[in-house]
């Protein structure tokens, strides 16, 4: 089998979670965050503790051969069901010699066509991939799972941390999953570090995450986020607006205008998406941005009602030509200090 995406992650735990293990995985890819949550996954689950000792292996690939590995993947487990061998760094053993002509990728083929059933080898190969016209990735295909961990996309962030949320049993608004991806990014370690931080302190009892609770606990406001900088542009709310940008150019450090611009470009080239939508109803309008539930369709309802499609159209130039400008494109002696709230001029008024 062979997957990619935060879809196939959850695909691959949720088998995983009960009970199902393949002979064999190839982690690789881009996302550490992901290689190492299966993996992890596996090491904590697939063999009791008691049986761990002798069954289970954790090597490095430049600190062995395939041969080693493949010799002990065809051992049978001491007085368990199973034995796990995870191989870290694996993109190294396909660099190391072998004893005899056979290469590390012969010798992994040979495996891969008769594997040892009782055995779970995990490989991690990250920052990198298989060369995918190689024959043993047709292998791994067909015996185990080979999976490519993507970066996610800077717009499926808000998704990813709700199903984190579900995955520990709490839940948060829009606007506080908004605060917490705008503060910490794509770094999914610190995301689902920061969620961790958040569902311990929770009372008990409780598992809704407000965003007052954040602020508390996090150091984020919930005044001066992105969100409600987004949420006062689309219902044209000057005065908000305004007073959020003037805080961002006073802590350009933290809020930097690229940062900002960053942030409310997708929603307005979403909109003008949304204005071409055949269907306008809640479904048509999320099939249309690709949207996988409907609550966020309603700030596009909303400024459809406050934009029009031309105006729209003109703001994602005007977006587009303040971010140049803060970069040094067109820039003039008096560019700095005030740029943004320029740009919140022209897309109010």
């Amino acid at each position: 089998m062979s997957t990619s995406g935060t879809t196939a992650y959850r695909q691959i735990l949720s088998e995983l979670k009960k009970g199902i293990y393949k002979p064999v995985y190839y982690l690789m890819g881009e996302e550490p965050f992901f290689i190492d949550s299966i993996s992890d996954y596996i090491r904590d689950n697939a063999l009791p503790e008691e049986a761990r000792d002798f069954n289970q292996l954790v090597v490095y690939g430049n600190e062995t051969t395939m041969g080693e590995v493949i010799q002990r993947a065809k051992a049978y487990p001491m007085g368990s069901n199973r034995q796990v061998i995870i191989v870290k760094e694996s993109q190294n053993i396909f660099k190391g010699n072998e004893v005899g002509s056979a290469t590390p990728q012969e010798i992994l083929i040979s495996y891969l066509q008769k594997p040892q059933i009782s055995t779970v080898l995990v490989f991690c190969h990250k920052n990198g991939t298989l060369d995918k016209r190689r024959k043993v990735v047709s292998e791994i295909e067909k015996t185990g799972v080979l999976f490519e961990s993507k970066k996610i996309r800077d717009d499926a962030i808000d998704a990813f941390v709700a199903d984190l949320l579900r995955e520990k049993g709490m839940s948060m608004s829009p606007k506080g999953i908004a605060m917490i991806s705008e503060a910490v990014g794509n770094d999914l370690y610190r995301l689902s570090g920061e969620l961790d931080k958040l569902a311990t302190a929770m009372p008990a009892g409780k598992s809704e995450i407000t965003p007052e609770f954040i602020e508390e606990l996090v150091g984020i406001s919930k005044d001066f986020n992105i969100f409600e900088f987004r949420d006062a542009l689309i219902n044209k709310d000057v005065l908000k607006a305004n007073r959020i940008a003037a805080y961002y150019e006073n802590n350009p450090k933290t809020y930097p205008i690229q940062l900002v611009t960053a942030s409310i470009f997708p929603y307005f080239a979403n909109l003008m998406l949304a204005f071409y939508a055949a269907d306008k109803s809640d479904r048509g309008i999320a099939k249309q941005l690709g949207l996988k539930s409907t609550w966020g369709v309603r700030d596009y309802i909303k400024g459809m009602k406050n934009f029009t499609a031309t105006e729209t159209m003109n703001i994602i130039s005007t977006i587009r030509e303040y971010d140049a400008k803060s970069k040094g494109v067109d820039a003039t002696a008096n560019t700095g200090k005030g740029l943004l709230r320029e740009l919140v001029f022209k897309i109010l008024h």
